[in-house]
């Protein structure tokens, strides 16, 4: 069965990077992508997510905003947020907002890959 993660960003280049090293590196999931997070919001019910990535700092809706209406509408579904400004978020604003985990975009990129499968239990591609 197919598991399915939602990517937030308003940089589709990170989308993009994010998207291709996933695909490649496990078996059986899909990514959806949407712009900001108001996107997100007006799509996640739709999108039937499994997990979501999500960006803090982005137009029409910031990242703590969206994790904040995501929770309410899907409080199992573990919130991801992947940012440069990690450093600004406390404990307690992941606690508040439903956030599962804060990984930084100035990380590896596999540590991003770790919190996602700590989420979606599918298996690494076999070619990695």
């Amino acid at each position: 069965m197919s598991k399915h993660i939602f990517i937030v960003d308003d940089s589709p280049d990170v989308r993009r990077l994010v998207r291709s090293f996933l695909e490649a590196r496990l078996d059986h999931i899909e990514c959806t992508e949407a712009v900001d997070g108001l996107d997100a919001v007006q799509r996640a019910a739709e999108v039937k997510p499994d997990v979501i990535v999500l960006d803090l700092c982005m137009p029409k809706m910031n990242g703590l905003e969206a994790a904040a209406s995501l929770h309410r509408m899907m409080p199992h579904v573990p919130v991801i947020l992947y940012t440069l400004h990690k450093e600004k978020v406390s404990e307690k604003l992941v606690k508040i907002f439903g956030i599962r985990a804060v990984v930084s975009k100035l990380d590896e990129i596999e540590v991003l890959l770790e919190q996602i499968l700590r989420y979606v239990g599918v298996a690494k591609a076999a070619s990695v």
